[in-house]
């Protein structure tokens, strides 16, 4: 049996002061597991959740708090149109204070991007459908990180971030 296979790649659109969450579920209610981990993590978070499909009527499956948002899921999981994929675009929160929540929900199997920065989502397409092979998270390296980068590091979390005391 011989199969084709090409590989594509699709830019996300994150709105400004937003972030992005890739990942892959199983399970046609992985937007309402989402939705409830995601709106009981904080009162403030505003974010869209979108869920491609992967049989039956294979629909974008969505919800989310802000239409905005929702809309900006839908239209990168249009794009990406690969079967189990969802996108969490979210607000006035970071990926840090959810992801465990997310994978945590039964139906998630894997999370491959969480991230405010340029993505890029690699899609292997076959004769039986779509699929996510990885993803370009940002900018390649430049140097290695000195003293310097190292105290700057310190202060971002501790200081401006408030992450670490």
């Amino acid at each position: 049996m011989s199969c084709n296979i090409s590989i594509d790649i699709q830019q996300v659109n994150i709105p400004e002061e937003s972030n992005v969450i890739i990942g892959q579920s199983h399970f046609i209610k992985t937007v309402e597991d989402i939705f409830e981990a995601l709106v009981t993590s904080s009162p403030s978070i505003e974010f869209g959740i979108a869920f491609c499909e992967a049989s039956g009527d294979c629909l974008i499956r969505h919800d989310g708090n802000n239409k905005d948002l929702e809309g900006a899921a839908v239209e990168n999981a249009k794009a990406i149109n690969a079967g189990h994929v969802f996108v969490i675009v979210l607000r006035k929160s970071f990926p840090i204070n959810v992801l465990d929540r997310i994978k945590n929900v039964q139906e998630v199997c894997r999370v491959f991007a969480a991230t405010a920065n340029p993505l890029q989502v690699l899609v292997a397409e076959t004769d039986q459908g779509r699929g996510v092979i990885g993803v370009v998270d940002g900018s390649k390296t430049v140097g290695i990180e000195d003293e310097n980068g190292q105290s700057w590091r310190k202060n971002l979390l501790r200081s401006i971030i408030g992450y670490k005391r």
